[in-house]
């Protein structure tokens, strides 16, 4: 479903391994390969709209046109550490896709995004740019990202996250309205931490396994 530029993608499949994920019982390994495949599901939604073009192939059979992906390889931006988790599984759908890393930290006082990383592919301005952290919180991360990409010429970008809180949406689209939201779901809020409730708590700490 579909709501003023954010898409819920209500699989069965994707609602079923994050179930799943929330839950405490979930090892970090286990975590980690739910991640991966819900990463999959989520991918095939993002990138439904490609641009496609025919080339000509011979089969077996005969000479035929049929289509390809056209343009410029997309790029998929990870903000660090937690979005290499859903980078690894699009990687897995799309391995030819080039990759940018963008490291940012919540300052524990604050709340606000301090970048100590940054490092793209070239022609940002000629890609599908698919940024990825499986959290959308407080948007404060996300909104500096994609804040970055901005100035380093992308133009035409879609943020992809496991689960995100009202409070980010709309911290989200009011910096980044031409920014399209796809998440896995849409939870209650956020509480006095700024961690999205229900939520999987600390995603970064799950997928590693570190406190």
């Amino acid at each position: 479903m579909s709501v003023t530029n954010v898409t819920v993608i209500d699989h069965p499949l994707v609602q079923h391994k994050l179930t799943l994920m929330r839950s405490t019982e979930a090892s970090s390994s286990t975590f980690r390969t739910l991640l991966r495949e819900i990463s999959h599901l989520l991918a095939y939604e993002v990138t439904r709209d490609l641009p496609l073009q025919n080339i000509e192939i011979e089969t077996p059979l005969t000479k035929t046109q049929a289509p390809v992906l056209s343009g410029k390889k997309l790029c998929l931006v990870s903000i660090l550490r937690a979005g290499n988790g859903l980078l690894e599984g699009i990687l897995d759908l799309i391995p030819s896709a080039r990759v940018g890393h963008i490291g940012l930290y919540r300052d524990p006082d604050t709340l606000e995004a301090v970048e100590y990383y940054y490092k793209m592919p070239s022609e940002l301005d000629q890609r599908l740019v698919i940024v990825v952290d499986p959290m959308l919180a407080t948007a404060n991360s996300s909104i500096a990202a994609v804040t970055r990409l901005k100035e380093g010429g992308a133009n035409n970008m879609r943020f992809v996250c496991l689960l995100a809180a009202p409070e980010g949406i709309e911290a989200f689209q009011k910096a980044h309205p031409d920014v399209p939201i796809y998440t896995a779901a849409v939870d209650d809020h956020l509480n006095d931490h700024s961690y999205i409730v229900p939520g999987l708590g600390d995603a970064g700490d799950r997928i590693y396994g570190t406190r």
